[in-house]
């Protein structure tokens, strides 16, 4: 494997627990399509880890996560706001329309790809109430962002108040809700339900499954298709025990959050690192498992030389007055569970090598 791969959490495979539960489970006949003890069980740990009463649907992946909850949320001529560079809006294909039948999303600005609640009351406030008007229904952030900054629990609050007051759906994107959670140091319950957020797509093969996302509904009143459109959309997995298994191992003894703060405490060790060379300052701080870096140019090819993997990334989101020069790059670098002290500070001797800095 690349020492120097930083592309994606997505790269790395399972954590030991998770595929040890998941060889468990996999062990005699147990009933098919969710009916299984494990499933129960799960179930049971959900809700007493959000400490509330909820629905739990299990999918293999986050798109389908994100599009399943916010198809529920809307009827096929409803409006989602949420940030214009939004996974949601950006990365999954128009998956979100497609299983809504016909909803669209609409992208709002906002700095590090968070929005806050007075644009999401404007543009829902400034939208005609004619029949010609697809009327808004739904608002969705992504915790973390793709810009890796982390909404505090007074700014999710805060745009829950504004849906809440115009009769919005809340949809929270977790596919690295553990990272956040931990750099906010709250609860579960303290950053979802609490605060107005209805339903939440739950991320675990980020940070440590092998391919195992929930969808948690909070608000009764979407759980009642949920399962039908899960089902209809090919979504259900008849051998749905080995979804939750690797939940299982995934929440047991908190493996979950110790996965995070570790790929956390990685990427904040890469941070300080770059920070520290001549030339290379942040877009956005560092508040989860992304980097992301304006390097000068040509130490990006240097280091992609060496083997480096890293993507470009938008400068859309960027505060103002901050700008990417003609011979400047700006890049994400992911850490993740799996991410050695050794592998970031190799990377960071590659680019001191290559910048001409010393240790």
């Amino acid at each position: 494997m690349n020492e120097l791969n930083f592309a994606s959490d997505n790269v790395m495979g399972a954590s030991a627990p998770v595929i040890e539960a998941l060889v468990a489970a996999n062990a005699g006949a147990l009933p098919a399509y969710g009916g299984d003890e494990i499933t129960a069980r799960l179930t049971k740990r959900f809700a007493a880890l959000f400490e509330c009463e909820l629905d739990v649907v299990l999918v293999a992946t986050g798109t389908a996560a994100n599009a399943l909850a916010l198809a529920t949320a809307l009827s096929p001529w409803g409006l989602c706001l949420c940030h214009s560079e939004s996974h949601v809006i950006d990365d999954e294909c128009g998956a979100p329309e497609f299983f809504s039948h016909g909803a669209k999303l609409v992208g709002l600005p906002g700095v590090g790809g968070k929005i806050e609640a007075p644009a999401v009351a404007a543009a829902v406030d400034r939208l005609p109430r004619h029949e010609k008007q697809m009327p808004a229904e739904c608002v969705s952030i992504s915790q973390a962002t793709e810009s890796g900054l982390v909404y505090r629990l007074d700014e999710i609050a805060g745009i829950s108040e504004v849906a809440r007051a115009r009769g919005l759906w809340f949809h929270m994107d977790g596919a690295r809700f553990a990272n956040a959670l931990v750099r906010l140091g709250c609860s579960p319950a303290e950053m979802t339900w609490r605060r107005g957020v209805d339903i939440l797509s739950f991320g675990g093969t980020k940070n440590g499954c092998l391919a195992a996302e929930a969808i948690l509904v909070f608000a009764p009143e979407l759980r009642k298709t949920l399962r039908q459109r899960r089902k209809r959309s090919g979504h259900t997995l008849s051998k749905g025990r080995l979804l939750s298994a690797q939940f299982e191992g995934y929440l047991e003894a908190d493996h979950w959050l110790a996965n995070a703060r570790h790929a956390n405490a990685m990427a904040d060790r890469l941070a300080r690192g770059l920070g520290a060379l001549p030339g290379v300052r942040p877009a956005w701080p560092t508040e989860a498992n992304e980097v992301f870096a304006i390097l000068p140019r040509a130490l990006d090819e240097r280091l992609r030389r060496a083997g480096a993997s890293y993507h470009p990334w938008s400068d859309l989101s960027l505060a103002a007055g901050e700008a990417v020069g003609p011979e400047e790059v700006l890049v994400r670098l992911v850490t993740s569970f799996a991410t050695e002290e050794t592998s970031v500070d190799a990377l960071l001797a590659a680019a001191r090598t290559e910048s001409g800095a010393t240790a």
